[in-house]
């Protein structure tokens, strides 16, 4: 009779490692994600700096809580979660963030595309940067993210309406942006 073993993948024999402890399997799993979660932290913080800080602090809950991980989706979405929650714990407190007015009623705009990838992820960080901080908050968690609007309300204590308003500025603001930057683009090459 011959017995099967499942092999654990290489995530399941670092989340064991780092449930037991192993320092080793600490570093490993960090290495594996961090990369990729201070992309997701640089969207929130103004300065690399503040977007190490939450990186540090989110793999700290990370190995605290590894334990509860329920193996429902992938780790790296786990960990995802958690750098954003991260960050927006660190907004509510350094941030002394401008309240935007309320506005339930969304002004109804046909969804205009605009073309993210003629500019390098630097360039669009920085514009994503330049807007208001709830603006920005919002556009991160529902373009990037993929945070519906009632979770976004729920994590800011805004109305749904708030949100759908805020992302709406957002994406206005960011397409005057590009519009400016191609204006600009197009006028040197004219010359």
């Amino acid at each position: 009779m011959k017995l099967f073993t499942r092999h654990l993948s290489e995530d399941d024999e670092l989340i064991a490692g780092c449930i037991a402890g192993k320092r080793d399997m600490q570093r490993r799993l960090y290495n594996k994600y961090a990369a990729r979660m201070m992309a997701v932290c640089l969207r929130y913080a103004k300065t690399s700096f503040e977007a190490e800080d939450v990186l540090q602090e989110g793999f700290v809950k990370v190995f605290g809580n590894i334990q509860n991980f329920k193996r429902d989706c992938p780790i790296e979405f786990w960990i995802r979660r958690i750098m954003v929650n991260t960050a927006l714990k660190q907004h509510r407190q350094k941030m002394h963030v401008s309240s935007v007015a309320e506005v339930e009623q969304v002004e109804k705009h046909p969804e205009e595309e605009f073309i993210f990838s003629n500019y390098a992820f630097e360039e669009l960080l920085d514009m994503v940067h330049q807007l208001a901080p709830r603006y920005q908050l919002v556009f991160n968690l529902y373009a990037i993210e993929g945070y519906s609007h009632k979770e976004i309300a729920a994590q800011l204590d805004i109305s749904e309406g708030t949100s759908k308003s805020q992302y709406s500025r957002a994406r206005a603001i960011l397409k005057e942006m590009i519009e400016t930057k191609e204006k600009k683009y197009n006028e040197r090459i004219i010359r």
